[in-house]
């Protein structure tokens, strides 16, 4: 394996936690203590080292993905810094410190995963999510490889509810796969933009936006305020546990200025997390 050095501090436990906090991810698989992923058919693993990471097979091809995996653009100083002058979440930080979000490496897989994870908890989107990728999918070793937007594009409508998709979302991923919209090209556009080419299509609205914003393209100032799992740690570390709005949620992002996208994360692991 190859030595892949990371800024530091960095925590590899907490930095992968959520491919272990809601059951297994076919696609993002956890296994024997490494993080796998199939890319451009091979499949990469990824496992802690001092200083960084250890990576096999690493070259040009995998460590622009592995880069993106681990969330390496996330500017982890800045925002230490910025949260030393906010008494809870400076505590937070302090607490999760190494913690660098994740990021999905596939925008169709980014925009799926939002789509599986409407209105249902995350374990139950993980597991309808993997049978989709062991159908469509293709298998390394161990992962798959998340499946072709040509293969979802080919897929039926009645094949997904059997996987268990409601109707209604199986019509969303059939519509984003077979849609004209330029999933690559929306790394170019500005926030507002992207959420305008998502929102146009159905079934994609303002909280699947701001997640692919948060988790795939790695915006900073993305802030899911419609989100349930966030309105409840903005809640609890916030309003003293009093239940907050989603009007209130998205005021006090203003708070975090311009971390937003970190600290949503940092919130959201904070409730996990011991």
């Amino acid at each position: 394996m190859a030595p892949l050095t990371l800024p530091q501090p960095y925590s590899f436990e907490l930095s992968t936690e959520r491919f272990r906090a809601f059951g297994p991810d076919l696609a993002n698989l956890w296994h024997e203590g490494g993080l796998h992923r199939v890319v451009v058919g091979r499949e990469v693993r990824i496992e802690a080292a001092p200083g960084g990471v250890e990576v096999e097979p690493l070259d040009p091809v995998t460590e622009p993905v592995v880069r993106k995996l681990l969330g390496l653009d996330f500017d982890l100083e800045g925002f230490y810094a910025f949260a030393a002058s906010d008494a809870l979440l400076g505590a937070l930080a302090e607490r999760l410190a190494g913690f660098r979000p994740p990021l999905a490496t596939n925008p169709l897989e980014a925009l799926v995963g939002a789509i599986t994870a409407q209105q249902v908890s995350l374990f139950a989107a993980f597991a309808i999510r993997n049978r989709l990728v062991a159908e469509y999918g293709v298998r390394g070793v161990h992962a798959y490889a998340f499946p072709t937007r040509e293969r979802l594009a080919a897929a039926r409508e009645e094949e997904l509810v059997r996987l268990g998709f409601s109707r209604r979302k199986a019509e969303y991923v059939l519509g984003l796969a077979r849609s004209d919209l330029d999933l690559e090209a929306l790394a170019g556009l500005d926030d507002d933009e992207v959420r305008s080419e998502l929102v146009a299509l159905r079934g994609l609205g303002e909280w699947t936006a701001d997640w692919f914003l948060a988790r795939y393209l790695g915006r900073p100032r993305s802030w899911p305020a419609g989100d349930l799992a966030l309105q409840k740690a903005v809640s609890r570390f916030y309003f003293d546990g009093r239940p907050a709005t989603a009007v209130e949620v998205r005021a006090i992002g203003a708070r975090f200025e311009p971390f937003q996208n970190l600290t949503a994360h940092y919130l959201l692991l904070g409730m996990r997390a011991p």
